[in-house]
């Protein structure tokens, strides 16, 4: 099957009302990690505040989503996602509120991370809908499930091109406060949606059982983790160094149109891994993968005007998304069935906290020595990525198989 007869056959068993919903779903999320950013710097006046406010939205959403993913593996994902929707749009709400009411630090950054404690992380969800749907395409489902897991990354990185960019422009058209605000309509629109799908009820009705699943927390699943993790610090370094850059250009609402091109590569090149051929191994796409965040990073170092940072950033994101959908298909190989879902989520979790470690961290040296400082984190994640990628490769060679997992239903909790 062409990857083009793939997509074709995988959007026709969801549902074009299913692709939408699960799309706009995300949005929320990747929007309100620049939001937060946006809305704390300008009413503090520090950037290592507003770091820590989104750092901590993304600790606590990467803290909560497994505990939400545990529960949904129970009593299925349409009550969970419904409940976190409904309390993820109304802490939105709230830390607007408390940002523009001259509240104290520590009670905006507490604000900030109840928001992200709340927020369901629809990618993750989504991503175990697939197998319960694809369950009776015989021998086609290990090619339609490689391609799901394309689509899905390359989703992912769509909407961490379209929220960034929604909050530029609202933030340039209005402000912060107005861009968080859509956020949260938009995840109390979508995200409800989402919960109520009957793909929802589908996870939980095929869900294999969960006695004698195995392990989880592998050395294998553990080099996986430290991956994900890695991509988030890159995700949250970059987009503080272009947050103080473009405001030290005196463009501040340009940084989320900015940190949106590293999106614009990365869904392309995630939309093609569907075609890579299958000599070319999982393993070693990660490494190519991780190589290329080494490499291509590194010209941050020198960049300091916007023109520029476009299109550092928009290279830079054409292994981005090769790198995730690599991880995620090895998390998925690498584990038992049963415990799939619960591995989806812990992937996506490590990769919020590692967004907060970077948004924190650059955050901080940001304050003392700019956008270069910031950038350096950048390119120090994409080296450790490499050598991760390098080192682990043998183990995750051993520990993974020649084809996907068995064609059993996951449960249903996870991107």
């Amino acid at each position: 099957m062409s990857p083009i007869a793939s997509y074709r056959r995988l959007f026709s068993l969801a549902g074009p009302l299913y692709v939408l919903v699960a799309f706009v779903g995300r949005l929320p999320l990747a929007m309100s990690q620049m939001g937060t950013l946006l809305l704390v710097s300008g009413t503090t006046g520090s950037y290592g505040l507003g770091g820590a406010a989104a750092g901590g939205l993304a600790v606590a959403n990467a803290v909560g989503a497994p505990f939400a993913g545990s529960l949904a593996d129970r009593i299925g994902q349409r009550p969970v996602v419904l409940v976190q929707s409904l309390a993820g749009g109304a802490g939105l709400l709230l830390l607007v509120g408390l940002a523009h009411g001259g509240a104290a630090s520590g009670l905006v950054i507490a604000s900030a991370a109840l928001a992200g404690l709340l927020m369901p992380q629809v990618g993750p969800l989504a991503r175990v809908r697939w197998r319960p749907l694809t369950r009776h395409q015989g021998s086609q489902q290990p090619r339609l499930m490689e391609t799901a897991f394309s689509y899905e990354g390359a989703a992912d990185e769509a909407s961490f091109v379209m929220g960034p960019a929604l909050i530029g422009v609202l933030a340039v058209l209005a402000s912060p406060s107005v861009a968080l605000v859509v956020a949260a309509v938009l995840l109390l629109g979508f995200g409800t949606a989402f919960a109520v799908h009957h793909t929802a009820a589908l996870t939980l009705a095929h869900r294999p059982s969960a006695e004698g699943a195995g392990r989880l927390v592998t050395a294998t699943f553990v080099v996986l983790l430290l991956a994900q993790l890695l991509i988030g610090v890159v995700f949250g370094s970059v987009q503080t160094g272009t947050t103080v850059l473009t405001t030290l250009a005196g463009q501040p609402g340009l940084a989320g149109l900015v940190h949106a091109t590293l999106g614009i590569g990365s869904v392309i090149a995630g939309l093609a891994v569907a075609g890579l051929p299958a000599r070319f191994t999982v393993p070693s796409r990660v490494l190519v993968a991780a190589t290329g965040l080494a490499v291509l990073s590194a010209p941050l170092l020198l960049t300091d005007s916007v023109p520029r940072l476009f299109l550092v950033v928009l290279v830079l994101g054409f292994v981005i998304a090769p790198y995730m959908i690599s991880v995620f298909m090895l998390g998925e190989r690498a584990v038992p069935p049963a415990r799939i879902g619960t591995a989806m989520t812990l992937l996506a979790s490590t990769t919020g906290l590692g967004y907060a470690i970077g948004s924190a961290v650059a955050g901080r040296v940001a304050d003392v020595h700019g956008h270069t400082g910031a950038f350096t984190v950048t390119v120090s994640a994409g080296v450790l990525a490499m050598l991760l990628a390098l080192f682990g490769r043998p183990l995750l060679t051993r520990a993974t198989p020649t084809a996907p997992a068995p064609a059993a239903a996951p449960s249903p909790a996870t991107a």
